[in-house]
């Protein structure tokens, strides 16, 4: 498989048994099997089995130190194999329901080699608290100053 590339914005609804439907472009990209997780800024991370290997050999290397430790004991005890279900559906396991505080109204997108999975909510207030500053972090990012 070449690079995957993950990108969109989706809107779908959790139910009550923890079940969100995955757009099928996404669904086509992440394969049979894939990783679901606890990821940063309240949100989940979905990786494809092959990246989520990848990432865990570069953990692996990480010196062993404190920040590592901790990190790989919030990515892994969160983490879980999934598969969708007839209907395009992820089963999402309570304690990450709870993590990432989903409701209802989700949101769905792709961030190059991950999908994340936020609250409609929290993503709203993301994109609130940092519109005026995508610019300016952009810049900073792409200059040729660099």
């Amino acid at each position: 498989m070449g690079d995957i590339m993950f990108m969109g914005e989706y809107h779908h609804t959790i139910d009550e048994k923890g079940r969100l439907t995955i757009p099928s472009k996404i669904r086509y990209e992440l394969g049979e099997e894939f990783i679901i997780t606890r990821g940063l800024d309240g949100c989940l991370f979905i990786y494809p089995k092959e990246t989520w290997n990848n990432i865990i050999h570069k953990y692996e290397n990480l010196p062993n130190i404190k920040d590592a430790r901790n990190f790989m004991r919030f990515f892994l005890s969160g983490a879980s194999s999934a598969e969708f279900d007839k209907q395009g559906r992820i089963n999402i396991t309570s304690p990450l329901i709870k993590y990432a505080d989903l409701k209802k109204d989700c949101v769905i997108i792709g961030v190059g080699n991950r999908v994340e999975i936020w609250s409609e909510e929290r993503w709203n207030s993301f994109i609130e608290e940092n519109e005026d500053s995508f610019s300016e972090i952009a810049d900073n990012l792409f200059s040729e100053t660099n």
